[in-house]
């Protein structure tokens, strides 16, 4: 293609999109917002935040660390591990965000597989590396993170305890410039089958990510999540994919913002109130588990927003958050798209529907963000209608899409077919091009020739008002081939069994929203239903647990 290119002046400046230049603007518009510890009490303005990444940045070359080297950090979400997103990428190394809640025997294989050569672990880590650091081939030294008053004795040999390591370093570093598309981050999936798979970003896909979800955050209405009056406190954990990448754009806007370290429901509470949080994001258990608490009960949670991804947002808990005041939103992404891929859309006139319509609109899937270019396609990879009834598996393009995955050609190529990134999610685009996910292709139960969405049936037996949480997964059935199944949790006090569930999702079948045959077949009540490292929920140990009995 003949496009016209313009030779620049010798001397102009190409611009590097590093992660670097996201702290130009960190302390311009709010210098005195403060970024703060909750699990510790650290509170620090954005210029000792930036002073502390220059410090880290030395105190990481001293020991050796050098452009192209794998640093580990386990931690809980704190401001340490904050300083981590920018100092270890500043400096040309690879951050590698270890999933904390593995097997140990997981944990292993990821920082081999990554060839990890300097571990950052807290306290809480420390026994099972000490436990394991004869199996770990690459890691060359380890830096102590302690909460505690008096630094305890390690069991293993460390370099250094964290904060002493950066009270002794100089204060300025001079990050240099380098390409964009060198590697910044890398971290595992928690797939269900099969070991951990690694993904990996570079600084420009990162900046650009990190300028989208800027945009989207602020660019409806109807869903004003971060502006300068902002205060963020994350509840998804900052080794799962950056955490939604949230924290490279409240630093780049200099929001006040607060870090509650290992997730407890009583601690999360106290930090909304006393710190005045106003946006946040996890998963649908983990904000069931917060509104079930025996303390959230006095809590007016009235201007908290929360954006809910990771699991389908079901209708029943939707209306719930509503109910004690929380603005509630769905978006949409995975490990492999770092993670931004839409997010709910509210029209102007969203403060004229009903509550009932409006939680409709906020449980979608939403609207691809910009940058965003997403499509569905049927098995034979032929792209299918967006009229909002054609259903198919969802494949994207966009900046800021891994390129395959670490050391794994074969299932590189299988993620990036055809040129476009394979998400396993069936879903359907209507003309407005807002997306539905009606489940993952693994989870689809097929039952006398027909497909049922496990997300759909789940969603419906979420609106009845004595269950919590339901998961709905498919076994195998000699007459017709799979039936639904499902499993429950139940609000204090009340009782529910099989009969209940299928009186309450009668009227649903009366209505035409399902087939009778969708109903499933047992409902078991469970204390808890399991989840995965990230907190979603676990299909391929409920199917197992299920059929064991």
């Amino acid at each position: 293609m003949a496009v016209k290119l313009i030779p620049p002046a010798d001397e102009a400046y190409n611009y590097p999109l590093l992660i670097k230049q996201l702290l130009l603007s960190a302390e311009r518009y709010a210098g005195d917002n403060e970024i703060v510890g909750g699990n510790n009490g650290q509170r620090f303005s954005y210029s000792e935040f930036i002073e502390r990444v220059h410090r880290l940045a030395n105190v990481l070359t001293e020991a050796g660390v050098k452009e192209g080297d794998t640093v580990a950090v386990l931690d809980w979400d704190t401001p340490r591990y904050l300083e981590c997103f920018f100092a270890v990428p500043m400096i040309g190394a690879v951050l590698h965000t270890v999933n904390v809640r593995l097997a140990p025997e997981q944990v292993v294989y990821t920082m081999n597989h990554a060839a990890d050569d300097l571990v950052l672990v807290h306290d809480d880590f420390l026994p099972l590396i000490a436990k394991v650091k004869d199996q770990l081939d690459t890691v060359k030294g380890y830096i102590q993170l302690t909460d505690a008053a008096q630094t305890p004795e390690p069991p293993l040999e460390v370099i250094g305890e964290y904060e002493s390591l950066l009270a002794g370093a100089l204060t300025e570093f001079d990050f240099p410039d380098f390409d964009e598309n060198a590697i910044a981050t890398t971290f595992y999936t928690t797939g269900t089958t099969g070991n951990p798979k690694g993904v990996f970003f570079s600084h420009r896909q990162l900046v650009l990510h990190t300028l989208a979800l800027a945009a989207t955050t602020s660019m409806n209405d109807n869903m004003q999540l971060l502006q300068a009056s902002s205060v963020y406190m994350p509840i998804t954990p900052m080794f799962h994919v950056h955490a939604w990448g949230v924290p490279y754009v409240a630093t780049m806007m200099g929001l006040k913002q607060v870090y509650p370290g290992r997730y407890e429901p009583a601690t999360l509470l106290k930090l909304f109130v006393t710190e005045k949080v106003t946006f946040s994001h996890c998963v649908p258990t983990i904000l069931q588990m917060v509104l079930s608490s025996e303390k959230a009960k006095a809590i007016d949670f009235s201007g908290w927003q929360v954006l809910i991804g990771g699991s389908a947002l079901t209708e029943g808990l939707a209306q719930a958050a509503l109910e004690r005041g929380i603005d509630i939103y769905t978006g949409y992404g995975m490990s492999e798209t770092c993670p931004l891929l839409s997010t709910t859309w509210l029209p102007l006139d969203a403060d004229q529907l009903s509550q009932a319509e409006q939680v409709r609109l906020r449980v979608k899937t939403g609207k691809p963000v910009p940058l965003v270019n997403m499509r569905i396609i049927d098995e034979k990879g032929r792209f299918l209608p967006h009229d909002g009834t054609a259903m198919g598996e969802v494949v994207v393009r966009t900046p800021w899409l891994t390129q395959g995955y670490l050391h794994e050609p074969e299932k590189s190529e299988e993620l990036w077919a055809n040129g476009w990134m394979h998400t396993g999610d069936v879903g359907s685009i209507d003309s407005g091009y807002t997306l539905q996910i009606r489940d993952r292709i693994k989870d689809v139960i097929k039952t006398g020739g027909e497909w049922v969405s496990s997300l759909d049936i789940e969603n419906l037996i979420s609106q009845h008002p004595d269950i919590e949480l339901s998961a709905v997964v498919g076994l195998p059935d000699e007459e017709w081939g799979e039936r639904p199944h499902a499993v429950v949790t139940v609000r204090p006090g009340a009782q529910v069994d099989r009969d209940a569930v299928v009186s309450f999702m009668q009227k649903f079948v009366d209505e035409g929203a399902i087939e009778k045959w969708a109903i499933p077949d047992t409902v078991k009540v469970v204390d808890e239903i399991p989840r995965t490292s990230v907190g979603k929920v676990d299909k391929k140990l409920i199917r197992s647990q299920l059929q064991d009995g």
